[in-house]
């Protein structure tokens, strides 16, 4: 009777254990401290941060693809002249800022960044990320001058606007020019 007890038990202790080390071989594994831990160094530039960490997605995800201050004042300058347009129009490729049906003109207002306005001081190429910002800002470029193309095959003019041009010493003279381009039919 003695072996029988002692067997029940030693199975039961058996069982015991092997549930234990189930639990534990399915258990995460235990943090370490953190001066064990191995310490990931963040790729940084030489360049001191602009932004707070955080900020910059913030900061990224208002930025806006229409209705912006220099398509704004833009639009606001062709309608104080006279002209009457459709903004926006997803009819035509790119979306464009303005469509005059009237002068069959297109205009796009271009920030310098986003479309890489060569010999511009207003873009430059990140310093972070290099590659994935140069591939994105070649892109965009490839696809503006597929879209221009496109839009001057189906006889429309187009005319783009830089935000460069529209800084207040030159703005004037760039939305005079622009509202003759457009009345004028042409001429750049």
């Amino acid at each position: 009777m003695g072996t029988a007890s002692s067997d029940s038990a030693h199975e039961q202790h058996s069982d015991n254990a092997s549930a234990a080390s189930m639990a534990t071989a399915t258990a995460a594994p235990p943090r370490q401290s953190a001066k064990h831990r191995k310490s990931r160094k963040p790729r940084r530039s030489t360049k001191p941060e602009k932004y707070a960490r955080g900020t910059r997605s913030y900061t990224m995800s208002h930025i806006r693809g229409k209705d912006t201050s220099i398509e704004v004042l833009v639009r606001s300058y062709l309608f104080r002249r006279g002209l009457r347009f459709r903004k926006n129009d997803k009819r035509y490729p790119g979306h464009p800022d303005v469509v005059l049906p009237k002068y069959h003109t297109i205009v796009f207002v271009n920030g310098c960044f986003w479309h890489m306005h060569e010999g511009c001081t207003k873009h430059s190429m990140p310093k972070s990320n290099v590659e994935f910002w140069t591939a994105k800002l070649l892109r965009n470029r490839a696809r503006d001058a597929a879209q221009h193309a496109e839009l001057e095959a189906a006889g429309w003019h187009v005319i783009v606007v830089w935000e460069c041009e529209l800084a207040k010493a030159t703005r004037e003279e760039r939305l005079g020019k622009l509202y003759a381009q457009i009345v004028g039919g042409g001429a750049n």
